[in-house]
């Protein structure tokens, strides 16, 4: 007979693989049927190619492309302005007639650097990787771990504000559940000229004490992140990295809960996007809105930082992102945060997926709480 504790477990267990593979065969077949709505042929074939997991077009070739175009474009201004006499303009001109015969095809390879890579199957850069507006776009990772453990529960959160510190501990279990869920989709492209795309997006991450019986299986904690971000395409490189996107947006997060347990803030962040092959690098400053008196967690920034870094390697099926956050401060206030996630194919249909998290601030209600935390379950989605 199974003992009364371990059903909860096994239920999780034995749901999380059904959902992942229904969700899967769900979402290529959504993601085919909104393809066929596009009228574009080559944005509905890219949208094909997403949806099916089609192997990207080659990276280095587009790079290829763009720079050539932009090459020509150089030689052509340089030839313009090398000599004023007519007769010797024209004849400039005449040697280059491909590049002035043909500049919006040269504008196109431009626009299309970076075409295939990793940050441009995410964000849609490419001027011929555009799928259009108001359609559902991965965001980040989507994930269910029936097994979440920490080293140090935290059953009394605390705050600055007095108004915003439990005085009566919880009983918690050290082990939990933990899932993600999350999407984005674009509102508006193209704001300027061929570039320029207006994204929302929306994030929602839980702990469930699904082990805890003795205190009805409560949400320890969900915290919801709706975002804005404005992002553009970029073409220029740096140390074997080639930059491929800046964007701006706003971004709000909160659990939703009263008082004490409360916990929110606002912040403008900064999107600073490179790759290689194989390789993503995302950094992000941020600068927090200021809230006032009222504030649920004042010193916020202090734990959870003041900007993050995620490096992402992805091969072979197998994805590795490491995520660091710091407060941007010396000595005592130096506090942040590392999170390591591997995301692995099991067999054809079924993905898994391992998380490290060590430091400050692994949900809202533990902004300014310290502790290791490790979780094992089934990955539905990545970040590539």
């Amino acid at each position: 007979m199974i003992h009364a504790r371990l059903r909860p477990a096994l239920l999780a267990v034995a749901m999380t693989t059904s959902f992942a593979s229904i969700a899967q065969e769900t979402q290529q077949r959504a993601n085919a049927e909104a393809c066929a709505a596009i009228e574009s042929d080559v944005a509905r074939l890219a949208c094909y190619d997403h949806a099916f997991e089609r192997p990207a077009t080659d990276t280095q070739a587009a790079d290829a492309a763009a720079k050539q175009a932009s090459d020509l474009a150089k030689q052509g201004r340089k030839a313009d302005t090398m000599d004023e006499d007519a007769a010797v303009h024209e004849r400039a001109r005449h040697r280059l007639g491909a590049i002035f015969g043909n500049d919006e095809a040269h504008a196109t390879a431009r626009a299309n650097a970076g075409k295939g890579s990793l940050l441009d199957s995410r964000w849609e850069l490419a001027k011929d990787s555009k799928l259009g507006a108001f359609q559902m776009r991965a965001y980040k990772p989507v994930y269910l771990m029936p097994a979440f453990w920490t080293s140090n529960v935290n059953e009394m959160p605390s705050s600055p504000n007095p108004d915003n510190t439990s005085t009566t501990p919880t009983d918690l279990t050290s082990v939990e559940t933990k899932f993600q869920i999350s999407f984005k989709t674009k509102i508006v492209e193209n704001i300027f000229g061929d570039n320029g795309d207006l994204w929302t997006a929306f994030t929602q991450s839980s702990r469930w004490q699904v082990y805890n019986g003795e205190e009805s299986r409560p949400f320890r904690e969900t915290d919801y992140e709706p975002e804005a971000m404005l992002v553009f395409r970029n073409n220029y490189s740096l140390g074997g990295w080639k930059g491929r996107m800046t964007g701006i947006g706003i971004n709000h997060q909160s659990n939703g809960r009263g008082d004490p347990l409360s916990r929110s803030w606002n912040r403008v962040i900064l999107n600073i996007g490179l790759d290689r092959e194989n390789w993503a690098l995302v950094v992000r400053p941020w600068w927090r809105i200021p809230e006032g008196r009222g504030d649920d967690n004042p010193d916020i920034e202090d734990y959870v930082g003041r900007g993050d870094a995620m490096l992402v390697y992805n091969k072979g099926g197998h994805e590795f992102s490491l995520l660091g956050r710091h407060s941007l401060r010396g000595g005592d206030d130096a506090r942040g945060s590392l999170q390591v996630d591997w995301g692995f194919p099991i067999d054809r249909t079924l993905r898994g997926h391992l998380q490290v998290f060590h430091g400050y601030g692994e949900s809202l209600i533990d902004y300014n709480h310290k502790a290791t935390y490790v979780g094992l379950g089934i990955s539905l989605l990545e970040w590539f």
